[in-house]
């Protein structure tokens, strides 16, 4: 016969205590030291584990998070998912992650069930907003903050990154190695991060007075992963490659760090040297930049920085939801490794 699972009961019964003061000692509600001293020792003793069901249904929450990305695989979003974790544990909740897809109805789909009641607040970081996703996240039945931007009328909480301006240090760093003829493989347009990278690509572009159409050294890859980047690099170095009649590109500029590994690998393929002949800039500065042969060049979005003040933002509006709405944005900054710059140190970067 299995042996009975301990309750409360039994942890006040050996404590010489109440029940009512055992759970007040327990759940960190005014209780005296002796009191708090006794009852957990008990419970100790007794292999005593609370319900966290029960405890939920009593306090009125879930005690639980959600994090919601695109893509959970995607080495952003575990950083930024180890920072948001870190953060709420500290406050005795339980992080849940889900994948919503490329898609914005998943996303839709996703606000809306948390009227189900499983979890007590949001931190979602969309791929692609849509007005439906927006309308969505406005009536969400719990506090909501958006990794990414929004249209500026909506107040909501969010912290966001300059991406664009990110690409411009590249772009910069990158003329400074002495490179002029610069290429840029892109994500979707259609994304938040897509578009904006794309503005600041061309924006760049213009600020340094690169002769090359600006138009025909841009690739756009199917999503943001190595492999579409692999096949996005070899279409943009087919179209300049020697006898072309097009300029030959010394630099590219990857949307993100997967797609560089795959600008890499494609470079490799048609035996030219990163960087000798061409360099690699990616962006997200992800752990995958700094082991990888040759260390990639990458702007730094602040993953991490931005899940930590996101996790922070969705615990002090659950304290107070009367909190005007805020909107803390994250600078990027450049980290050199050996994918421009062959002189970089043996550990491969320079900050």
């Amino acid at each position: 016969m299995a042996a009975t699972r301990a309750t409360l009961v039994h942890v006040a019964s050996l404590a010489g205590v109440s029940v009512a003061s055992a759970s007040r000692a327990l759940n960190g509600m005014v209780a005296s030291p002796e009191t708090v001293a006794k009852v957990r020792a008990a419970a100790a003793s007794l292999g005593y584990v609370p319900d966290a069901t029960a405890r939920s249904l009593k306090l009125g929450h879930s005690l639980q998070l959600a994090f919601a990305v695109d893509d959970v695989g995607n080495p952003v979003y575990v950083e930024m998912m180890r920072a948001i974790e870190t953060v709420v544990s500290r406050s005795g909740y339980r992080l849940l992650v889900s994948s919503t897809g490329a898609g914005p109805t998943d996303a839709v789909d996703l606000v809306r069930s948390l009227s189900r009641g499983y979890a007590d607040g949001l931190v979602i970081s969309p791929l692609r907003v849509t007005s439906e996703l927006v309308s969505e996240l406005q009536r969400a039945a719990v506090p909501v903050v958006v990794v990414g931007s929004l249209p500026a009328e909506v107040r909501l909480d969010t912290v966001q990154t300059n991406s664009a301006h990110g690409v411009g240090l590249a772009v910069a760093h990158l003329i400074e190695t002495g490179r002029r003829r610069i290429g840029f493989v892109n994500g979707p347009l259609d994304t938040t991060p897509g578009s904006a990278r794309q503005r600041g690509f061309e924006g760049a572009y213009a600020a340094v007075g690169l002769q090359a159409d600006v138009h025909e050294v841009q690739q756009v890859a199917k999503d943001f992963t190595v492999a579409a980047g692999r096949t996005a690099a070899l279409e943009l170095l087919d179209r300049h490659r020697a006898g072309s009649g097009a300029v030959m590109l010394d630099a590219i500029i990857a949307a993100n760090d997967l797609l560089a590994f795959g600008v890499i690998h494609a470079v490799l393929e048609l035996g030219l040297r990163v960087p000798q002949d061409v360099a690699v800039v990616g962006m997200d500065d992800t752990e995958l930049a700094s082991v990888f042969n040759p260390g990639l060049t990458s702007v730094s979005l602040g993953s991490a920085a931005r899940g930590r003040h996101a996790a922070e933002l969705l615990l002090a509006r659950l304290t107070d939801p009367q909190l005007p709405a805020s909107r803390i944005v994250v600078q990027p900054r450049l980290v050199v490794r050996g994918s421009t710059d062959i002189a970089a140190t043996h550990d491969g970067s320079r900050r």
